[in-house]
């Protein structure tokens, strides 16, 4: 009894500890800066080799830039043969059985992701699954079974008289049989659809009689109550549900050696379930430092803290707020004030819970989330997340790899020299210099094997003659020497005995200056 009120007390009263802290952001033994990069795109194809052959193929390379860990696609049998795997039909065919027209995913086949995960481990990359645990979706066969139509606006209030409809809820899972779970899914799993086959009905249907709880009170409460988001929504209240869950976390990572998840949707998941599979997981793997980042979508800081609280640094959370505030940034251009862009986001006041992006699959211009960074914004976007020493940034593929989306040469290539310069100076506290509305500053102050570097960064518009200067302090053991330009090489910096140095860039425009070395001709 006075262990369970101990604990209720920690629980309640005392601030967790930071889940960057306490996750494995890379391999063990790794000096550098850790970096994580979403390794699709939404129609992510490549034009010879299977995704995984391709990921496999790149992994050198990624790992010399200084990737550390890479969040794959939903590597599930997806219920359509194109389907990415969010549309999630079973959760343990990897690309192994004949289910859905197939036996590979979209993305290759289970022998291909296991082959890429263990040369990644060789190459010492860490890899993150996609779970995708809020829905499924691709039945094979119909059920009857009573539900009550919701109103798609406030989910708590009916939209109709309780009936019995035709629901896609049964999973049999004959191409895979018994093999890793015994689990088939039927009605009772479930609390609700959207489609009545017998009435070719779309809606939101809440499924009600025996052995059924309603929606889940411990999710968001968007939409008066947001348990329901597509599909066949899964109930995670019912035991059958969670063991078969808790035991597919433990066995995913067992069986790709990956080393944590991408969780995806979490503000329609149960939030008890939710803690309880993360704790199960890393306790039957064995990792108690597994990784886990939670997709929480909105920019709402204020709506997003609470979750952040409720999760007790179990999970670190994308920090949405911040990526609003380059989707701004990119669409006001020189009317929006730099010195804001850090204002009302999870690095501001979590920084140590806050994955940090530019864009992902789901921002890109006609995804369901569209909030592209636009290429005016992109790369002083990356400059503030690659650069500083707040949060744990992500890079998208999408801005590195050639695609057919939304690729940018010049972005890729100025992309690249930020990431060579994370890896190679910014380490150290960040000194912030926010002085003017369309110019902004920060030094990194480096460690005891890392030097640092200054950072510009303009969103003025383009002008060929303008150029702002800044005066910033990098200490006192570069005074007397000099700094150079690591982006666009247009100068050198003369450090003043006193360790100030005046540093300049380009309208619109990033500039990093680094030590020059004493071998390097001035």
């Amino acid at each position: 009894m006075i262990s369970r009120l101990k604990q209720w007390f920690s629980d309640t009263f005392q601030e967790p500890s930071p889940s960057l802290l306490r996750m494995r952001l890379g391999p063990d033994g790794n000096s550098s800066n850790p970096l994580m990069l979403q390794f699709f795109t939404w129609e992510s194809r490549h034009d010879t080799l299977s995704w995984w052959q391709h990921l496999e193929a790149e992994i050198p390379a990624l790992a010399q830039l200084g990737f550390t860990q890479i969040w794959l696609p939903p590597p599930n049998k997806a219920a359509e043969m194109d389907g990415r795997g969010y549309d999630a039909y079973d959760l343990w065919d990897l690309g192994e059985f004949d289910q859905k027209g197939a036996v590979k995913t979209r993305w290759g086949t289970r022998e291909e992701l296991l082959q890429a995960c263990e040369v990644a481990k060789q190459h010492g990359i860490d890899i993150l699954v996609d779970a995708v645990l809020n829905h499924k979706l691709g039945a094979d066969r119909t059920e009857n079974v009573t539900a009550i139509p919701s109103n798609p606006q406030d989910r708590l209030k009916d939209a109709g008289p309780e009936g019995e409809i035709e629901a896609w809820t049964g999973f049999d899972f004959s191409g895979r049989g018994d093999k890793y779970s015994k689990l088939r899914w039927t009605q009772e799993h479930f609390t609700g659809v959207d489609w009545d086959e017998k009435t070719r009905t779309q809606g939101i249907f809440r499924l009600t009689g025996k052995g059924h709880k309603g929606w889940s009170r411990r999710v968001d409460s968007e939409l008066g109550n947001y348990d329901y988001l597509l599909g066949i929504d899964i109930d995670h209240r019912h035991p059958a549900v969670q063991n078969d869950l808790f035991q597919w976390g433990k066995w995913i990572l067992e069986t790709t050696g990956a080393t944590g998840f991408r969780l995806d949707a979490i503000k329609h998941i149960d939030q008890k379930f939710l803690l309880r599979f993360l704790k199960a997981t890393r306790a039957n793997s064995g990792n108690s430092n597994m990784f886990a980042v939670s997709e929480y979508w909105s920019g709402n800081l204020k709506l997003l803290l609470p979750y952040v609280r409720a999760f007790r640094g179990e999970t670190a959370f994308f920090d949405v707020p911040l990526h609003m505030n380059f989707n701004q940034a990119s669409k006001q251009r020189s009317r929006y004030d730099l010195r804001n862009i850090l204002k009302d986001t999870l690095i501001s006041i979590k920084p140590n819970d806050a994955v940090t992006f530019v864009d992902n699959h789901d921002t890109v211009e006609g995804q369901s989330l569209e909030s592209w960074v636009g290429s005016e914004f992109k790369i002083q976007a990356y400059a503030l997340i690659l650069l500083r020493h707040q949060g744990y940034p992500c890079v998208f593929y999408g801005d590195l790899y050639p695609n057919r989306e939304c690729y940018n040469e010049n972005i890729s290539k100025n992309l690249t020299l930020l990431i060579e310069a994370r890896r190679m100076f910014a380490y150290g506290k960040t000194q912030d210099y926010f002085t003017d509305r369309n110019c902004i500053g920060f030094v990194r102050e480096g460690d005891s094997t890392h030097p640092g570097c200054a950072v510009v960064i303009s969103n003025k518009d383009d002008s060929a003659d303008f150029v702002h200067s800044i005066r910033m302090h990098v200490g006192l053991t570069y005074g007397g020497k000099k700094f150079k330009s690591f982006m666009q090489q247009h100068g050198r910096v003369e450090i003043g005995a006193d360790g100030w140095g005046t540093f300049s860039c380009f309208a619109n425009h990033v500039q990093v200056w680094v030590p020059l070395g004493e071998s390097e001709v001035v």
